[in-house]
């Protein structure tokens, strides 16, 4: 008997002879649930992944002046009120199976976008500090990261700091690179984390990739704020 993963209720599905007769994957969550999840649609900066009706939009214009460390970020849905509140419940309630929620979409968002840059492609989680290690118990970037068909490498370590979800979108321009390398990588490497918001994060993660001879770097993240 299975229960939907963020509200708990029964999850039921009508025998037919479609589901009886072929192999499907249990779904996580209830059809009102799932239905609160919205995917990103239409047109998108192809930088970023922001709703945007030309190419690049102007947040990435202004990376591009700044010094362009990515070559793209894919984001699987509208970063909306009940992403949001799946995501804290996820991460800083320790709800560790919730992840389920992202891992057909997160997948399927993989084969489209970055396959064809395998087998050579690596997942790079983002870090997290000892102390929010400690705190949280799970990395909620590797908990993702692991769901891919690639190999995943701990090339990143981080200094402890304040929280990111605490600081304004000014606050996070500003900050120092709070990452250190732990492992040059020779390959293409494929950012995985939870949300992208001004792209700060995945740049500076880049950034350090970059300078240790990783040719080129991507992100995947499962929201797009």
């Amino acid at each position: 008997m299975n229960i939907c993963l963020y509200c708990y209720a029964l999850l039921e599905k009508p025998l037919t002879w479609s589901n009886w007769l072929t192999i499907e994957a249990n779904s996580v969550l209830c059809e009102t649930c799932a239905a609160k999840l919205k995917i990103i649609s239409g047109k998108r900066c192809e930088v970023c992944s922001r709703a945007w009706n030309g190419a690049i939009c102007s947040d990435c214009q202004q990376w591009r002046q700044l010094g362009e460390n990515i070559e793209g970020n894919y984001s699987i849905y509208y970063y909306n009120e009940t992403m949001r509140d799946l995501i804290t419940q996820w991460k800083f309630r320790g709800d560790y199976v919730l992840r389920e929620v992202f891992r057909k979409d997160l997948q399927r968002a993989f084969e489209k976008q970055f396959a064809s840059i395998t087998p050579s492609i690596a997942a790079v989680p983002i870090p997290l500090s000892k102390n929010r290690m400690q705190e949280r118990g799970f990395n909620q970037s590797l908990a993702l990261a692991e769901m891919l068909d690639i190999p995943v490498k701990h090339a990143l370590g981080r200094n402890s700091g304040e929280k990111q979800a605490k600081k304004n979108r000014k606050s996070r321009l500003k900050r120092g690179n709070p990452f250190f390398i732990t492992e040059a990588l020779q390959q293409p490497a494929l950012i995985v984390d939870d949300i992208y918001t001004t792209g700060t994060t995945v740049r500076q993660a880049a950034q350090q990739l970059k300078l240790h001879g990783c040719p080129a770097v991507y992100s995947l993240t499962v929201a797009r704020s």
